[in-house]
């Protein structure tokens, strides 16, 4: 849904004035098989020269952030980056802010995976961790250096999130009522899940970002497709969800723009660094 039509997007303009932070789901709203768009990255550095901040916000372990977004933050293109679904946030100086896991919500997860017969890993700030490992794991570990095998790596390093990856396995975990045990299940694809406390998520991570730079929530943008940015459109001031979002998504976002392929950033925001340009 690439738009085309010049009345569409000057009503989009109407109703949300230069934003001063955007924050950026990475897989699916800027990359596509882990790799960023060129012409996405054409356009993070065109807005890099203007006064709006830009931040990513992603489920992703900070120990496997893709070595493309990192290089746009070393180079002062991204101002910051949330992720862990907003367990972990930093920028160049260090770490902004951050909710390490309990011993006790470490132990339940556990528990709960080893019920449900799922093999799942606990992320850190440097590693994630395996609990066990089949043929694709292994060829994975085999090529990431921070990605390895250690079932009790939780008992004693600080963790953030856990993942559980059901493969054909859809069904499992479904009947689980994880809110009594003040956790969540948090869907990022059909295939995969994160378990987190029940008070984690994206938005929670942006307060954080926000409160670090003295910008009120309602004065952000944010882009993203998938169940994990729920919390995040309903917080910012404006929420713009991909063409091929989830439908979930989509019903709460303000905008919902083209696809990736489609160009549907540069759709949207294409007036905020052009308007530079002319100054």
């Amino acid at each position: 849904m690439f738009i085309e039509d010049k009345i569409a997007q000057e009503s989009m303009n109407t109703k949300f004035s230069t934003p001063k932070i955007i924050f950026f789901d990475i897989d699916d709203t800027l990359s596509r098989s882990g790799i960023i768009a060129e012409h996405n990255k054409a356009t993070l550095e065109q807005l890099a020269d203007t006064d709006i901040k830009l931040v990513i916000s992603t489920g992703r372990s900070k120990a496997i952030l893709p070595e493309d977004i990192l290089a746009l933050l070393d180079a002062d293109i991204l101002d910051a980056i949330i992720c862990m679904n907003g367990q972990y946030s930093f920028d160049k100086k260090g770490r902004i802010s951050h909710y390490p896991l309990s011993d006790e919500q470490t132990d339940k997860i556990v528990r709960l995976c080893q019920q449900s017969d799922l093999i799942h890993k606990f992320d850190s700030a440097t590693h994630i961790a395996w609990s066990d490992e089949n043929d694709r794991l292994r060829e994975f570990n085999a090529i990431t250096p921070n990605s390895i095998l250690d079932p009790e790596y939780y008992k004693s390093n600080i963790v953030y999130q856990c993942s559980v990856f059901f493969n054909n396995q859809q069904e499992k975990m479904q009947d689980i009522d994880f809110a009594q045990y003040d956790l969540k299940l948090v869907h990022w694809h059909q295939i995969g899940a994160d378990i987190l406390p029940i008070e984690a998520s994206k938005a929670r991570g942006i307060k954080d970002v926000c409160e670090y730079y003295a910008v009120d929530v309602s004065e952000c943008m944010a882009f993203g497709d998938g169940m994990n940015d729920l919390e995040m459109f309903d917080l910012v001031g404006f929420a713009v969800a991909m063409g091929d979002a989830q439908p979930a998504l989509i019903e709460r976002a303000d905008f919902v723009t083209g696809t990736i392929e489609e160009y549907g950033i540069q759709a949207v925001l294409e007036p905020f660094y052009t308007a530079a340009s002319i100054k």
